[in-house]
């Protein structure tokens, strides 16, 4: 495909820090035009909080965020790193489908990066097109604007343009798409790889710096500041992974290339909410053996937080044996903080906010119920709020997502007891409410969404779904069927990575 060289009259306010480092950290890189590009979704809340005065019918914007036209103002790049993938070092990966346009300084003091995926080739493609079919693009929106309604930190997703592209993958030929990624940072795990793994210290210095004085400034001027910088990333990383856990969902991929530095989820490839529970569920095609699993993610993540730690030994300690002190600390604060972080937002989950030491005993006891009992994890929790108030003329919702249950019914007898303890039933009833989604994205309703687009081109699902996840804690009466569970034939049990 013919690589894009018009300049929009466009312009973005965009700023590129990250192309000021010297050009071994990225390749420029220019988008690939398209045809057929329709600009069909645009997140105008999201422009309009990073200060852009666009609108969906801008003239020029459709273009802009398709590749074919470029930003007066953007400065286009492809970042390099490299990645451990499923545990296999890769010494060269990068934006092999993505490109970083630029930064954009939002009215609040932010500082957020702005990338299209699905843009074509860059040096770092591997032989592979580049490109994106639509079904991935929209399961990225969708997932990533969903997190951020939940309250996790995540990249978010500005944009949906479809194009007429033929996009070749092993499952036959798709539609294609092009996503404009919003970040406050991009630089992984994989990055400091990249450099160590060729020997180049003063370029794992050089990112560390770039990385505190823009994303940990508080830290800069410290004497320790990289022991420090290495904790606040752990620490995030912690209370990440947490907040995934406690709203079941399972990245999928997490590679240290999916490891975003500065604390956000990154890279919605094949990720999954869990219906019903199970702690050993695994969606990704890919992870044949398990190693990305809803239970392992934070045993996952800190062994890519031991990665990075290698990759920062030289700026840790004068030697090595000071520096393994460093990180094995670091490593062990992190654990403790997942620990308690997953502890403290599991117990709030069923109204316990002052916690006893039994209660842990009491929230495992739900727990392996809801995994015999093959019990939805989001609704088990929603409509456990129902029946704060012991003799609740609530329905019975809760009970009727167990096979058996009367199983239940002891459990919900002693936590009642428990939470006489605890504050009144309103004050119960509204905190677990806030902590408890009601509609996530569940796999049923996104491959929907995806297949009314790729085969009808309508995207009514696309817009309800966007919309619906704005709000996923408050009840939505019209949309009552798009909380339910699946039936046992609408699940999907399968997700993909759109490479």
């Amino acid at each position: 495909m013919k690589k894009t060289t018009a300049v929009s009259a466009l312009k973005a306010g965009f700023e590129n820090s990250f192309a000021a480092l010297p050009q071994k950290f990225y390749d420029a890189a220019m988008p690939e035009s398209v045809h057929g590009a329709v600009l069909e979704k645009y997140n105008q809340k999201l422009g309009r909080d990073m200060g852009f005065n666009f609108t969906k019918e801008t003239p020029g914007l459709a273009d802009c965020l398709a590749g074919n036209l470029v930003f007066s103002d953007a400065e286009p790049i492809a970042m390099a790193y490299a990645g451990h993938q499923f545990g296999n070092f890769v010494p060269l990966l990068g934006d092999g489908r993505a490109i970083l346009l630029g930064e954009k300084s939002t009215p609040d003091g932010k500082r957020l990066n702005v990338q299209l995926k699905g843009s074509g080739r860059t040096r770092f493609s591997r032989g592979g097109d580049g490109k994106s079919p639509l079904g991935p693009v929209i399961r990225e929106y969708l997932v990533s604007e969903a997190m951020h309604g939940l309250g996790v930190p995540t990249t978010r997703a500005l944009a949906i343009v479809s194009t007429k592209e033929k996009i070749l993958r092993p499952d036959g030929i798709h539609p294609g798409g092009v996503m404009t990624r919003v970040a406050p940072g991009l630089v992984r795990v994989g990055s400091f790889e990249y450099f160590a793994a060729r020997g180049d210290e003063a370029a794992i210095r050089m990112l560390a710096d770039y990385v505190i004085t823009r994303h940990y400034p508080e830290i800069f001027e410290k004497k320790d500041c990289y022991h420090q910088f290495f904790s606040a990333v752990a620490l995030r990383q912690a209370q990440l992974i947490a907040k995934w856990m406690q709203l079941g969902f399972i990245h999928g991929v997490m590679n240290t290339d999916n490891t975003s530095i500065s604390g956000e989820t990154i890279d919605y490839g094949p990720c999954a909410f869990m219906d019903y529970y199970d702690p050993n569920m695994v969606f990704s095609s890919i992870d044949t053996m398990g190693r990305y699993r809803y239970t392992n993610q934070s045993a996952i993540m800190k062994w890519n937080l031991h990665c990075l730690g290698i990759c920062l030994q030289s700026l840790l300690g004068k030697t090595n044996e000071e520096a393994m002190d460093v990180i094995d600390a670091v490593l062990a604060e992190f654990e403790q903080e997942f620990l308690n972080a997953q502890k403290i937002g599991m117990l709030k989950k069923i109204g316990i906010e002052r916690p006893w030491d039994q209660d842990v005993s009491l929230l495992g006891e739900l727990l392996a119920l809801m995994e015999t009992q093959k019990a939805d994890f989001t609704l088990t929790f929603r409509y456990l709020a129902d029946h704060v108030r012991q003799n609740s003329n609530m329905t019975m919702q809760f009970q009727r997502l167990f096979n058996a249950p009367d199983a239940v019914a002891a459990w919900l007898k002693s936590w009642q007891r428990r939470l006489a303890e605890e504050n009144s039933p309103e004050v119960i009833r509204e905190g677990m409410n806030r902590v408890n989604p009601l509609f996530i994205p569940r796999n049923h309703r996104i491959q929907k969404a995806i297949e009314d687009a790729e085969i009808k081109k309508d995207f009514t699902q696309v817009h309800l779904l966007a919309a619906l996840f704005e709000k996923p804690f408050t009840q939505q009466p019209e949309f009552t069927d798009y909380a339910q569970a699946p039936a046992k034939a609408e699940r999907v049990t399968r997700t993909f990575c759109g490479t």
